[in-house]
């Protein structure tokens, strides 16, 4: 087996991507565990993970280190929440989940990782969390819903720091089912750059997630 690091903290096991079990021998959500020298390393699924799609596809931006803080929207079970908090060892991930179903299944999470803060909220409402974080180095949005870039936006102008990055998971059928998906990419791209981000990366979903597209953005100044 071969195994480098690809990007700090996420590691390319033959056509597998990974990251070092913050919590060995604990599974979160029946990943495989492999064991790598003095590591416990987690295959990181792309079927239940839109990052890990995008950087199966060839993500070439990833601005995640081992001291960020991250906001989360749409942080759900905290499938993806839990690689970056394998990741992000000396900082914070900012969870933020709308469902009361999901928050118990985060919290119970939480407890085995204190990196991740679980936020009961609505990602469309940022001032009710505001007091609760601080500037961060990118904000992640996973909420399929037809309003997802704008409270993107929302999120990304009060919270990302000026050198900060924004990443979002486009899914194109939760926007509007009777548009071809490529004119909904487009738009929102559009949105974004009206609001004054630069977007930097695009990638495409498939085949692990249908109708899905990523993009990678920043402050443009």
């Amino acid at each position: 087996m071969e195994v480098k690091e690809k990007y700090p903290g996420v590691y390319q096991l033959d056509d597998n991507v990974a990251t070092i079990n913050l919590t060995p021998h604990l599974k979160v959500y029946g990943e495989k565990l492999v064991d790598f020298e003095e590591h416990e390393l987690r295959i990181w699924d792309p079927r239940r993970s839109k990052l890990a799609a995008a950087i199966r596809n060839g993500l070439e931006n990833f601005p995640v280190q081992e001291d960020s803080k991250v906001l989360y929207l749409g942080a759900s079970a905290g499938t993806t929440p839990s690689h970056l908090s394998d990741i992000i060892i000396n900082g914070l991930i900012y969870c933020v989940e709308f469902s009361p179903r999901m928050m118990r299944e985060l919290l119970h999470l939480s407890r085995q990782r204190e990196n991740l803060i679980p936020i009961l909220d609505d990602a469309a409402k940022p001032h009710h969390y505001q007091a609760l974080l601080q500037e961060v180095d990118l904000v992640y949005c996973d909420v399929a819903q037809p309003k997802q870039t704008e409270l993107f936006i929302v999120n990304m102008r009060r919270f990302l720091k000026e050198e900060g990055w924004g990443i979002i998971t486009v899914k194109a059928r939760s926007i509007d089912v009777n548009q071809r998906p490529k004119k909904i990419f487009r738009q929102e791209e559009s949105k974004l750059k009206q609001a004054g981000f630069r977007v930097v990366e695009k990638i495409d979903l498939e085949p692990y997630e249908k109708d899905h597209r990523a993009l990678v953005c920043e402050f443009a100044f």
